[in-house]
Parts: C-alpha cells; structure tokens; sequence
C-alpha cells in the first residue's frame, strides 16, 4: 500500500470557531479500512459537548452576524467555501480515502461533486423569497421564507464529505446554523471542511462539527430542545429511532435511508450499455451505497448474455490499492461492514443462489477487501434478494414478460432508486411512472447533479437532499397580513 503523505491536522471538536478537547477528555481512533492501521485520536463529543455546539450555533443564529447578513453575501461565503475545497483538492481526497477505503479515483469524483453543491446552493442564497397571495378582504399579505434555525446533521461514512455537504450548502443559504455530526468511522474531511469553511470567512458558530458515537453525540443532537432540525443519512433502522426522538421535542427531520435498488434489463436493451450499467451500478463505491442497484433483474431472453458479460468484466473490479489511480475497488470501510458482506454471501449460498464469481475476502492484501461478488437465481424473497447488504454483492434475479419487471422492482420495502435498460422510450416512461423509487436512470444508472433532487419512497424515508426542493427543508413559511381598510 502507498505509505501515508499527508496527515490529519485536524482531530479536535470545532465548536464556536474554535478548536476544543471533548469536556470528558475522551477520544477514540480512527483507522484506515486499507491497513487496518490507526490514524488519528479524535475528540469525543457526547451529551456536554452538543449542548455547547447548539449553545455556539443559536447564539450565531440570534446574535450574531449570521443572522442579520444579507443573503448574497451569505452565497458569497459559500462560494469561498467552494474555494478553498479546490484549492485542497489533493489532501481532501487523500483523507476521504485513508479515512474511507474508497479508490481515490473515487475520491476525486466526490469532493468535485461537493465543490458543485456549495457552487449551486451559494446561487440560491439571494433567490429564496415569499409571495404577495390575493384574499377576499380588505389586506395586503405576503409571506417570508425564514431559516428553520438550528440544524443537527448526522452523516454517514459512505461518502463522508458529499454527504455533509447535501446537508450543509442548503441550510447555510437559507440563513440556519449546522451542528454536523460525522460518522465516527470517517471524522477527517468533516474536521477538514470545519477549517475550510473558517478560512472562507464563515462566522463562529454557524458551523460546528462534533464527532462522536451515534448513541451519545447523535442522541444527544436529536434530544437536544434547541435544535430545530434533524438531516439525517444513514440506515433504515436508525432512521426510524431518529424520527421517533425527534416527535418529542417536535423537530423537524429529513431521512435519507436504505435501499435495494432494482437495475431491470428489458428483452430489447442496448446489452453492452446494460452490462456496463450493472457494474457501476453494484461495484461503485465498493457497493456501499445507498442507491447501489443491488438486484439486477433482467429479461430471460438475454439473461445468460448479459451475465456472461458482467461476469467476464468484474475482474476489473478486483481490489486493488485505493491509492493507484486506476484501482476501481477499494476496501470496504471497516472489519464490522466486511464481516457483515461475508455473513450476507454465505446466506445467499445457503439459501441456494448461484455463486457465480467472487464470494471471498480478497487476499494478498492487509485491509478489509472483498471480491467483487455476483449471485444468479436469486428471487426477491432470499435474504441477499431482500435485505440492504452494503457491499459489492450482485443479486442476479430473470422475468419473462416485460411487464413483470416494475412489479418485482418494487417488491421491497425500499423506493430509493432505479433503473432500466431499454431501446423503447413508452416502456421507459411507463417503468418510470410505475416504479415506486425517488429517483429513476433510464439507460444510465449511478448519475448525480446538485440541481437534481434526490430521497426515497417507503422504507427509503422522506424529505430530498438537493435541487430547489431541499430548500423547502430548511425553510419556515411565515404568513402576514397588513390591514387596508
């Protein structure tokens, strides 16, 4: 593996625009999945901690200059944000990596894609407005768009600093303070982005970033009176304990949750466009994504074609060093989340899906690596077939009639993605209108914008990260009416 060339400078709190140990003295480490090596010691934020963080980010919001700042000069400061992550591009993407596992090829893709959304929310900040409504009286009334006010955002380790970032530009343009939570598995680019954001001329207090454990520090956020919001991206189970917390002191939350995303193949689909499809679709990211297409459900008529196809082509996606550019799977994020891939393969195997290629624990390699992974006769109601692995684990399902193909994509709990493959624009349309799934790739598949909303039906959760309609979750709509007669 390439030897470390850059450290983490960062490992304390951030809270109030300064640099703090937790008030416990804690810390806890963090190690790089490719080595299985410790990294850094990281300030442990708990319960004592959030409250400063909330107490620093009400203060900035009702005292402070944050408050009060017009709002093109907020977009202003969101552009510098965009800056400064440029002008760091190769220490950033270097601790995504070291901290995550993922190919710096990867890494890369991410941070541009971060540098995109404070671009594009910065651009809203000064266009966020009300309406002048006509009544029956005799009044004049308008409404305002107002900032929801304190933020809590939990964020997974997936994608670490794009993930911050879908929460964070939205609510800054808005006008709300952000207490960010990162995963304790990935603390460095959300400690690095603390500092970005300082260097930018962020106030102190707007941004507060308090690492720790989700039942003490991710707890705390969600009890905590002062806090109006709870972003939150993770699991479903999570979720759902998040939401149930949150109705006591009446936040309001957004989820991004799981999913099992179907990548259905239609008889007459462009093959090699669909095998391409399905390898990003599972193999990107290391499969740990929340919209990976983990079930590929493909027409019997081209069924042994096109796994023949991404079978023969999975090879280059075998594990390799995350830090050669050309690696395309990195190791997965940490020894609990392998260990979590492997119990899922040898259920697929137990309950008898086909083991076409993969299935093991790459060797020759210190880190938490899996082979590229793919299952054939799988059927919706196998656990590999049902259930959010999180891994680089293909479940190869077939149909015989074009229209079953909707049906059994939506035959999960989940609705965060889809896609199809198809030559015949009615039968995209009409899969796009009968699939049950936020977000739908018609011949493409794994694409992302920041004007592009993006959150999921059913289990998936509620609420979208993204576009104009993120806005609307930062935001409180304030009616007033002016007497005429």
């Amino acid at each position: 593996m390439t030897p470390p060339a850059i450290t983490p400078q960062f490992t304390d709190l951030y809270i109030n625009g300064q640099w703090a140990k937790a008030k416990s003295g804690k810390t806890f480490t963090t190690s790089s999945p490719i080595t299985t090596q410790p990294i850094a010691q990281i300030a442990e934020g708990e319960a004592a901690d959030v409250d400063a963080a909330v107490q620093a980010a009400r203060a900035a919001l009702e005292k402070g200059p944050w408050g009060t700042m017009p709002a093109a000069e907020r977009g202003r400061i969101l552009w510098k944000i965009a800056d400064e992550l440029e002008a760091r591009i190769e220490r950033i993407t270097y601790l995504e990596t070291l901290d995550n596992g993922k190919p710096i090829f990867e890494s890369k893709i991410d941070l541009h894609q971060v540098i995109g959304v404070f671009r594009y929310f910065a651009g809203w900040a000064d266009k966020i407005h009300g309406e002048t409504i006509p009544v029956t009286g005799p009044q004049f009334v308008y409404t305002r768009r107002e900032p929801v006010g304190v933020v809590g955002a939990i964020v997974p380790w997936n994608f670490p600093l794009l993930m911050a970032s879908w929460k964070l530009a939205p609510a800054l343009a808005c006008g709300n303070t952000v207490i960010l939570k990162p995963a304790e598995q990935t603390p460095l680019t959300a400690l690095e982005l603390a500092d970005v954001t300082e260097k930018a001329g962020l106030p102190p207090g707007v941004l507060n970033v308090v690492p720790g454990f989700g039942p003490t520090a991710g707890r705390a956020l969600v009890d905590h009176p002062g806090v109006n919001k709870i972003a939150f991206t993770g699991s479903t189970e999570v979720g759902k304990e998040v939401a149930r917390r949150a109705a006591d002191t009446l936040k309001r939350v957004s989820l991004e949750l799981g999913g099992k995303s179907a990548t259905v193949v239609l008889a007459d689909a462009d093959v090699e466009a669909a095998i391409r499809g399905a390898l990003v679709g599972i193999f990107y990211g290391k499969g740990e994504v929340c919209a990976a297409g983990s079930r590929l459900i493909v027409s019997s008529q081209i069924h042994d074609q096109i796994l023949e196809g991404i079978v023969a082509k999975a090879a280059r996606y075998a594990p390799s060093d995350p830090f050669n550019p050309k690696s395309r799977m990195g190791a997965l994020v940490s020894e609990t989340q392998m260990q979590r891939v492997l119990r899922y393969i040898e259920a697929g195997q137990r309950e008898h899906a086909k083991l076409v290629t993969g299935g093991k624990r790459a060797t020759g390699m210190a880190g938490y690596f899996v082979e590229p992974t793919i299952f054939d006769g799988v059927t919706n109601e196998m656990t590999i077939g049902r259930e959010e692995i999180f891994g680089p684990v293909l479940a190869v399902m077939s149909f015989d009639d074009d229209e079953q193909a909707a049906a059994m994509a939506n035959a999960s709990p989940y609705g965060l993605a889809a896609a199809v493959f198809t030559r015949d624009i009615g039968k995209a349309h009409r899969f796009a209108a009968q699939v049950k799934a936020g977000t739908v790739w018609v011949n493409c598949i794994n694409l992302y914008d920041a004007a592009a909303p993006f959150g999921g039906y059913k289990d998936s959760g509620y609420g979208r990260d993204l576009g104009a309609a993120a806005l609307e979750q930062y935001t409180e709509t304030k009616s007033v009416w002016i007497d005429l007669s």
